[in-house]
């Protein structure tokens, strides 16, 4: 199969790339390299080609023969987004309905959309379910992200475009930034932990958060991108069911940490209902965060 992958050079894109070169698909990746040209991220096989998702001439380009596209291009950042509301609308929700757009008139068989659990905004339910959680963003990323799940579904009722959105929940893993918009708590804290500072630990420390590694997501995009099951707009949680404190991170990285003023705005709590994805693409999660964490160490090289 041919497949696009837009964004192909960010962190989730590069791990979604080189899974599918392993499983011997032809992979075109269409991405700005807003976030620089970072050469580890290259992956010997795909074609790159640099271009922006809100241009149409630039998607016609790449969209020859294309079985599916993984869309996911985005500007990532919450706080970016609030204090650039118009350019993040731009990419996040007018770049999405181009996309949307080349891949019907394209005749592509398949969209999977890479969503986030920000849509669920300040949402502090035990378990957040797809159907019957109040999705509320509080950021515009948020709601461009709800936007552009909307237009999947739209595109799937209206023109027959077969459509997956997919709601990640605090990806890490392999090819991620410790400084980037994917870095999260475990970032802040692994590389204070490198540079020999304390981690710094917001409030009481008892912040929960469900963790997902990058191999677990990459294995939920193929899925959602292969299964008979789905491709009628629907709306799929990736997360791990077991979310972990700020404090029970710090102990599984070891070393010192400080309590510092918490950061006001952030839920207590934040986990996924994961049973859709099981139901639906036969899908759970199967890395560890102890694990995780543990892979990353040494590929950072932190004792």
């Amino acid at each position: 199969m041919k497949y696009l992958v837009t964004g192909g050079a960010g962190f989730i894109g590069t791990n979604v790339v080189k899974q599918l070169l392993v499983e011997g698909h032809e992979v075109v990746v269409l991405d700005n390299f807003a976030g620089g040209k970072k050469e580890e991220r290259i992956q010997e096989g795909a074609t790159y080609v640099v271009g922006d998702i809100r241009k149409r001439e630039d998607l016609d380009q790449v969209m020859s023969g294309i079985d599916g596209i993984f869309h996911m291009a985005a500007l990532p950042r919450v706080t970016y987004s609030v204090e650039e509301p118009w350019l993040t609308h731009d990419v996040n929700v007018n770049g999405t309905l181009q996309v949307l757009l080349a891949a019907r008139d394209h005749g592509v068989k398949r969209i999977v959309f890479s969503s986030s659990s920000s849509t669920y905004g300040s949402n502090e339910e035990a378990l957040l379910k797809e159907d019957g959680s109040v999705k509320m963003p509080i950021s515009p990323y948020a709601l461009h992200k709800l936007t552009g799940e909307h237009y999947c579904r739209l595109f799937a009722e209206l023109y027959g475009l077969e459509t997956v959105s997919l709601v990640y929940f605090n990806i890490y893993g392999p090819y991620f930034d410790p400084e980037g918009a994917y870095a999260l708590v475990i970032g802040r804290f692994l590389t204070q932990k490198k540079n020999g500072e304390p981690m710094t630990v917001c409030g009481d420390g008892e912040y929960f958060r469900d963790y997902t590694h990058v191999t677990d997501v990459v294995r939920a995009n193929i899925l959602a991108m292969t299964k008979e099951t789905v491709g009628k707009g629907e709306t799929i949680n990736i997360g791990n069911r077991n979310p972990k404190s700020v404090n029970d991170l710090v102990k599984i990285i070891g070393g010192e940490h400080v309590n510092v003023d918490p950061r006001p705005g952030d839920p207590r709590f934040s986990g996924a209902d994961n049973d859709k994805a099981r139901e639906l693409l036969g899908w759970e999660p199967q890395v560890r965060i102890e694990d995780g964490i543990a892979m990353l160490k040494g590929e950072l090289g932190i004792a």
